[in-house]
């Protein structure tokens, strides 16, 4: 097992980041929880109770916005203490507004996903504040999953200028659905990933999907139809045919990914085909196309040109 001792998480006041803060705050050695939040009051009230449910004060507030570079830059740069592990946990479907573009000329859906994350990783690499593991937390969304009516992203050639298409929107227009341009932004975010990891050996880079995850703020800005579907009849009815798991299933997968080193580097972890519960397995296995280099690498230098 990996010894950790500080981690950093992205989108922390509730559901998958919070019960995440929650296991860690119990995991022996662990000292310090960095709590990534975008809105102050809520981040305050998370950890009034993550400090009640642990009886731990290991607790600190980072206040960041994903979608917004420069807010994610300033909290990177308050940090003065180097940390072991991040887990970048910050995502959704975009916000009420999930396709308008960000002053970086990306969606909102796509910077919250993908672009905040890479703002904040290569802030913290350059000032060598992390020393040992970056989780993304990646979606079987990423591959497919047939079973939920959601086909695998159907990339052209994966080229620069195709994940350029994908952060900017063009590649699916103004009024698309945010359930299908998700896949595409989690799939960009994992080729990241592969390519951080090679570019940087010394830090261990796991993509790790907490599956489907019943009780998260994930789909609270869908569409009214849409989030009655997927929060509130699915929230139910879902974990009762195996469809979904609850959010302590999907936290634990982060935690198991931190601490253990069998999940290596530059590898996307996801459920098998079928539903996006159960055993994780190594997606590679099951697309390889996901560890094609040259796909990995036109995936971030696409990034780098907006970031």
């Amino acid at each position: 097992m990996n010894q950790i001792q500080s981690v950093l998480i992205t989108g922390a006041n509730a559901g998958l980041g919070r019960e995440a803060a929650r296991q860690l705050a119990l995991q022996k050695g662990i000292s310090k929880i960095y709590l990534g939040c975008r809105n102050p009051s809520k981040a305050k009230v998370a950890k009034t109770a993550l400090e009640r449910e642990t009886g731990r004060k290991i607790f600190e507030i980072v206040l960041m916005d994903m979608t917004d570079q420069a807010s994610v830059r300033a909290a990177a740069a308050e940090l003065s203490t180097p940390i072991e592990a991040v887990i970048l946990n910050a995502g959704g479907t975009g916000g009420r507004h999930p396709n308008s573009l960000t002053s970086e000329g990306v969606t909102n859906i796509f910077a919250t996903n993908v672009l905040g994350h890479v703002v904040l990783v290569d802030a913290l690499l350059q000032r060598q504040l992390v020393t040992s593991t970056i989780l993304y937390a990646g979606s079987e969304a990423a591959r497919g999953i047939p079973k939920m009516g959601m086909q695998r992203p159907d990339l052209s050639d994966g080229t620069v200028d195709e994940f350029k298409s994908i952060a900017d929107g063009s590649k699916f227009g103004p009024d698309s659905d945010p359930m299908q341009t998700y896949g595409y932004a989690k799939l960009t975010a994992t080729l990241w990933m592969g390519a951080m990891a090679r570019q940087h050996p010394h830090i261990r880079f796991v993509t790790m999907s907490p599956g489907g995850t019943a009780g998260t703020a994930g789909f609270d800005d869908l569409p009214l139809m849409k989030r009655i579907v997927f929060k509130h009849v699915g929230g139910v009815l879902m974990p009762l045919f195996g469809m979904m798991h609850s959010v302590e299933a999907g936290a634990k997968r982060y935690l198991d990914g931190l601490l253990y080193p069998e999940f290596k580097t530059g590898h996307f972890y996801a459920s098998q085909t079928g539903y996006p519960t159960g055993p994780v397995v190594d997606q590679v296995d099951i697309d390889g196309s996901l560890s094609d280099v040259t796909t990995q690498d036109n995936a971030s230098q696409a990034l780098r040109q907006f970031a």
